[in-house]
């Protein structure tokens, strides 16, 4: 046998190996008789981060997804032409404009209401409802056990699925309380650390994970191994790093409330039922003054960054009105509220007094 031969096929013997965390299986292909023959199908590392945030979250089925947007476009690819859609007026721009342009290509009615607090008794029977809590922006709660038993009531088929993203499996498991699927944007909190994109999907549903599966199958929308051994990582100091951020984030919550500058912050309802915990990002509104300025306000902070990651490591600083919401039209923007004096932080892992500090000297910075 030729040495290229030999040197093509020679192969390490990994069974009595034995490591401490599973390797990177940086495979496209393994053998005809593995159950991972294929990854596009399934790959040990996807599948391990799968189950990871399944058992957190609390549901029977996972799926991961390249970014939480493929994570929802495959949610939605269960519709069919001529079915309703429902989402809440408080959403993610992409989001937004993700729904108006599936809709408009599939020929789906597309419905917006603001569902945090009453539903409109006008709105017609649903196929899909679709919503965040707490929401971007404004940090809102939606009773999902309420909206599901709302629009369960005319149509039992009616699909409620739920952004969980911000709320994290550690704090809210929307499966539990009535939705059929739960997905997160993995590139923000279960990350954590602005190194990694994934989405992931989250059901009770037996059926529906099949469906889900097949989709992603075929349209080739799964997870690569290198960001799912990544994630994984990332998933065993979710809840301490979220021990922290909740902490950090409650001590800039009460400073904020002491400056002039801020004429509303925005934190969600911790009820201990639905959600059970809250962490990192907080909205507020500003008064003009910073907004004529903010320029030169967000460019003298020292600490946080303008980048549109959030949860991570490093504190970061945006305006929704040109940063996240962006996509949609000012008008869009106006009815849900957002104005350019709106911003966001999101609080990391620095000390909280040097995030208060530095805070202080941009605000000074302006007078």
């Amino acid at each position: 046998m030729k040495k290229t031969t030999q040197s093509i096929h020679t192969r390490v013997n990994i069974d009595s190996a034995y490591p401490a965390a599973t390797p990177l299986f940086q495979n496209s292909a393994f053998e005809s008789e593995s159950e991972f023959f294929y990854s596009r199908k399934n790959n040990p590392n996807v599948e391990e981060f799968e189950q990871a945030v399944r058992i957190l979250e609390g549901t029977n089925f996972a799926l991961a997804t390249p970014t939480g947007m493929s994570a929802i476009i495959t949610s939605l690819s269960l519709l069919k032409p001529g079915q309703n859609i429902l989402i809440n007026k408080h959403i993610y721009g992409c989001t937004f404009k993700l729904f108006q342009w599936f809709a408009g290509n599939y020929g789906m009615q597309l419905f917006v209401s603001d569902i945090t607090k009453v539903i409109d008794p006008k709105l017609p029977k649903m196929d899909m409802v679709f919503f965040e809590t707490p929401t971007n922006p404004f940090l809102l709660s939606i009773d999902i056990k309420k909206v599901s038993q709302h629009f369960k009531s005319s149509n039992k088929d009616c699909l409620i699925v739920v952004d969980n993203t911000w709320a994290t499996p550690i704090y809210q498991s929307p499966c539990a309380l009535g939705a059929n699927i739960s997905l997160h944007s993995a590139t923000k909190y279960l990350s954590g650390h602005s190194d990694v994109m994934g989405g992931i999907i989250l059901s009770d549903d037996q059926e529906l994970a099949d469906k889900l599966r097949s989709l992603r199958f075929f349209s080739g929308a799964n997870l690569d191994p290198h960001s799912a051994w990544l994630l994984r990582r990332s998933l065993h100091t979710l809840e301490i790093r979220l021990e922290k951020h909740a902490r950090t984030t409650v001590q800039l919550k009460e400073f904020l409330l002491t400056r002039n500058e801020v004429t509303k912050v925005y934190y969600p309802v911790v009820d201990g039922k639905q959600l059970t915990g809250y962490a990192t990002l907080v909205f507020l509104d500003v008064t003009d003054k910073v907004i004529a300025n903010y320029a030169k306000f967000h460019s003298s902070l020292k600490l946080f960054s303008t980048g549109t990651g959030m949860a991570c490591v490093t504190s970061m600083i945006a305006q929704p009105f040109t940063g996240s919401h962006a996509s949609m039209e000012d008008n869009e923007k106006e009815e849900m509220g957002l104005s350019k004096n709106t911003l966001r932080l999101s609080f990391g892992m620095e000390d909280p007094e040097d995030l208060i500090n530095d805070l202080i000297q941009g605000f000074e910075s302006i007078k």
